[in-house]
């Protein structure tokens, strides 16, 4: 949800040059940012976080003249590297925290609740702060050609409607049942116009994702085989992609792709929708409990998880008549 704001506070100063320290995997939601460089911060879990944290900053103080330190994480790991970079005199803002806000929407359900600040609105405040304006004119990243060719080379032309599907979330109250996410891949399977690309992440997805693909025609799952640049190039080339309330909604963001997304214990009104992702494409049960978590969970306190309980047919009927558009 960075991307976005960070696009449009470089663009608008093309003589800065702005370093990113996030794991390396990430290095190509940057992709076309000519003064944004990622620099690759993985953490050492032998080493501690004390450890990991002076060991980073000593190696980013001594490759680049860092004048200015955005802290939007705020995790115990960024906040050590907040009190070295001020120790050594050098300016850090840090992200504005909503967890009281989060707590009232959580206490008081969407209902009786306001739309809280976007994520994407924190982190411009927190640009903003520093003098650094941001605009919301970013649409979609560059094209990587050299990914492109790669996809082309591996699903060959598109000649028919390609339609992505990312059914899995880190929670189980972020995500419809597997029972749901079968029957509207089945349906979609028997369409001979559309061909279906399964996404997701971790070693048990991958697994289910593919015994999935197996079974239907017309349906490929992507999951673990594709690099990150290759599977935004992918989403840039989709008519459609249904995802949850998780990173693929995100991505699919970057490169323009509508995205009809099924939110299930979580609630538009916490502030992470995607990038001028529109409000029409949401599918969401009106319960007095949502939202019951802002980050998710895995358990209900109901125990019957009714928030998850959607019915395939109004998904299939939705995602027919966008793809009509």
């Amino acid at each position: 949800m960075l991307v976005p704001v960070l696009a449009s506070v470089a663009k608008a100063r093309p003589k800065a040059k702005f370093v990113v320290l996030t794991q390396s995997r990430f290095a190509d939601m940057f992709f076309g940012m000519d003064n944004v460089e990622v620099y690759p911060a993985e953490r050492s879990e032998k080493s501690g976080k004390r450890k990991s944290a002076l060991r980073l900053f000593k190696e980013v103080s001594s490759r680049y003249k860092v004048t200015h330190v955005f802290d939007l994480q705020r995790d115990m790991h960024s906040n050590m590297l907040d009190v070295l970079f001020a120790v050594s005199g050098i300016r850090v803002t840090r992200i504005e925290t909503d967890r009281l806000l989060q707590w009232r929407l959580l206490r008081n359900g969407y209902s009786r609740s306001e739309q809280l600040p976007t994520e994407f609105e924190r982190y411009g405040d927190a640009f903003m702060s520093a003098g650094l304006g941001w605009s919301r004119e970013f649409a979609s990243l560059q094209e990587n050609r050299v990914a492109r060719a790669s996809l082309e080379k591996r699903f060959g032309e598109k000649q028919c409607r390609w339609l992505g599907i990312a059914p899995f979330a880190k929670s189980k109250t972020n995500m419809l049942p597997y029972s749901i996410t079968k029957a509207v891949i089945a349906h979609y399977a028997s369409e001979a116009d559309v061909r279906v690309f399964l996404f997701g992440a971790g070693r048990v997805e991958c697994e289910m994702l593919s015994q999935w693909a197996e079974r239907y025609e017309n349906v490929t799952s992507v999951a673990g085989q594709l690099r990150l640049s290759e599977e935004l190039e992918l989403m840039r080339k989709l008519d459609l992609m249904l995802g949850m309330d998780s990173a693929n909604q995100h991505l699919a963001s970057l490169v323009g792709l509508r995205c009809l997304t099924v939110w299930c214990g979580t609630h538009p009104f916490s502030g992470f929708y995607g990038w001028k992702q529109r409000e029409e494409d949401i599918i969401q049960q009106p319960l007095s409990c949502r939202p019951c978590t802002v980050h998710g969970k895995n358990r209900c306190k109901y125990y019957n998880y009714l928030c998850r309980q959607e019915s395939p047919a109004k998904i299939i009927d939705r995602m027919a008549e966008l793809l009509k558009l």
